[in-house]
């Protein structure tokens, strides 16, 4: 099977937008469809609580015509238009979606960040996990859903084989980001972002692009939007996975990056896995 994530940085900019971004953005979504994918996980759809609209509906049946679409967004207390989740998936499944709440700090649990697929075999989780933010503001809260969040994949995992994917929001080594040293108290690559994610992978899971590739450098995810010259020097990171439980490590077949040309910010990430 094939999946492929993305955090989209607005899904309404993606499909009305009229800027060059937008165009560049809706590029990288032909793109995606072309890769035929059994399932597509966005974050950051940035969707009313009324989720897409008929236009973005008719959009989204024009690009992906065999895919069925379950989304959850922002509700108070938490921000409108705020983070949100999506699924494309191929019609011929018919999984069991769930939008599971983790006890995480308010109002986190309503900022649309979870959405879980249920497979006869396996489950298949996104999440767009919360930033620290501008002055690490919000490191704490973070720190509790880190803990929060490996709990809720750790029970998914003892009933089947998880496999996880979205915006992890940190760089888990040196080696993927490139600037480590400049960084050490940035949101995304602080310590203690950095301890919660390994706690995950010892959970039992395993980051599928480095398993496949243990120490390939220069390969990322992000680059800084308001930099115009981060995807060009590729100064990026990689803060956007594909997780599985590590009884799938050894039928991951291709784990990588999507090129999205000029257009900075995410690039979608892609998992091809023998189940």
């Amino acid at each position: 099977m094939k999946f492929i994530s993305w955090n989209i940085d607005s899904i309404n900019a993606a499909l009305t937008g009229t800027s060059v971004r937008a165009g560049e953005t809706r590029e990288v979504l032909k793109k995606i469809a072309t890769e035929s994918p059994d399932v597509i996980a966005i974050q950051e759809t940035k969707l009313s609580k009324n989720g897409p609209t008929k236009k973005h509906l008719a959009v989204l049946q024009e690009l992906f015509p065999d895919y069925e679409v379950a989304w959850r967004s922002s509700v108070e207390p938490a921000r409108k238009g705020y983070a949100g989740t999506m699924y494309l998936y191929l019609k011929q499944y018919a999984p069991k979606v769930t939008y599971p709440k983790i006890n995480a700090p308010e109002p986190m649990d309503d900022e649309g960040r979870i959405i879980t697929l249920e497979f006869p075999d396996f489950f298949v989780t996104e999440v767009y996990t919360p930033n620290s933010g501008n002055g690490l503001k919000r490191l704490d809260e973070r720190q509790v859903w880190d803990d929060c969040y490996r709990k809720y994949l750790q029970e998914l995992d003892q009933q089947k084989p998880v496999i996880a994917s979205g915006d992890f929001n940190v760089a888990h080594e040196e080696i993927d980001l490139a600037h480590p040293a400049n960084n050490h108290h940035s949101a995304g690559f602080t310590d203690e972002e950095r301890e919660h994610f390994t706690k995950l992978l010892n959970a039992g899971f395993t980051d599928s692009f480095r398993h496949l590739h243990p120490d390939e450098k220069g390969a990322y995810s992000w680059w800084a939007q308001r930099v115009i010259t981060s995807k060009q020097n590729n100064s990026g990171w990689r803060i956007d996975y594909w997780l599985v439980s590590d009884r799938l490590a050894d039928k991951i077949t291709s784990a990588g990056m999507i090129d999205s040309g000029e257009r900075r910010d995410h690039t979608p990430i892609e998992l091809e896995i023998d189940l």
